[in-house]
């Protein structure tokens, strides 16, 4: 029975266009974090958090004076989620987090609510920097092999190179707009590399089945074929996923709003490489049909076995 619905939608002839934007993008994000950096938040840099409220409307500056006449000259104040509550941010101090924040109390006032203090040696900061980068490293290291053993080396690229390109186009954009990069961020960038990986697997299994079960010589009909049959299942996938990421992007607060962008733009990021970028990769590398056939000795394999 004839497949209905399926879109005939030439991704591969558009593929030019992609890699251009693409480009663009990974540019843009590389020049951004070469030149700013990334801001990151106190998991990193080390030193004190507190979060204050207030019963009225807070002025910044006034804070900012107030912490500034105390030689806390350093501090970074700013609203958290409403202008009656604030976040603090201090270098590493020389005492304790209880004797920090009864001075920060006595400094701004007895009516004011210490809602929430952390604390982050520069040391620890430094530890979970490296960890952070390590993770991500042996992240793409492990789905590298993987691929490789599963598909060909020429999927196993072609996965990578999306993977890349969604993590630095993420970090790119959080560098351009200076959002904070905490431990939650890079949570969410590791979970974006997983979903990406899982969208483009997808992909890659109906582009190996294609490649064996068609008569066809010309890789890029079948890659687009493939492209084609697996879109609904994408599009339905990325939709229900950013539902839920817009709710707690929007609903959620401001702890999670870093963690919850981050998602939203790693799921739209990853749908889009995974459709371009991963395809297009095993396309320049000269995928065929004769790179997926198994070898005699699997052949022999498969016919011993009961």
């Amino acid at each position: 029975m004839k497949a209905l619905n399926i879109p005939t939608i030439d991704f591969v002839g558009k593929r030019t266009y992609a890699i251009i934007v693409s480009l663009a993008l990974i540019a843009v994000s590389i020049f951004s974090l070469s030149t700013h950096g990334l801001k990151f938040g106190i998991d990193f840099t080390g030193g004190t958090l507190i979060e204050v409220g207030y019963e009225q409307d807070v002025n910044l500056s006034k804070v900012r004076n107030t912490l500034s006449e105390a030689k806390f000259k350093s501090a970074n104040v700013q609203y958290f989620g409403s202008t009656k509550e604030i976040l603090i941010r201090l270098e590493p101090q020389a005492v304790s987090s209880a004797k920090l924040s009864s001075k920060i109390i006595h400094l701004l006032g007895d009516d004011v609510d210490i809602r929430r203090v952390e604390f982050v040696g520069p040391k620890v900061g430094e530890e979970l920097t490296n960890d952070g980068g390590l993770a991500m490293l042996y992240a793409l290291i492990g789905i590298l092999i993987y691929v490789a053993i599963r598909f060909e080396y020429r999927f196993a690229l072609g996965s990578i190179s999306a993977l890349i390109h969604d993590v630095i186009i993420t970090l790119g954009v959080f560098s351009l707009l200076q959002i904070e990069f905490d431990l939650t961020v890079l949570a969410a960038i590791l979970a974006v590399i997983g979903y990406s990986l899982n969208d483009t697997i997808v992909v890659f299994d109906r582009i190996r089945e294609n490649f064996l079960s068609t008569r066809h010589v010309d890789p890029a009909k079948i890659i687009n074929g493939a492209l084609n049959q697996t879109l609904s299942r994408t599009i339905m996938t990325s939709l229900t996923t950013l539902l839920v990421l817009m709710a707690l992007f929007f609903l959620g607060g401001e702890i999670i709003h870093s963690f919850a962008l981050a998602l939203l733009i790693g799921v739209v990021i990853g749908t889009y490489s995974s459709i371009y970028v991963a395809s297009s990769m095993i396309l320049a590398l000269g995928i065929s049909k004769e790179d997926l056939l198994p070898s005699e000795k699997e052949e022999k394999e498969m016919d011993a076995r009961p």
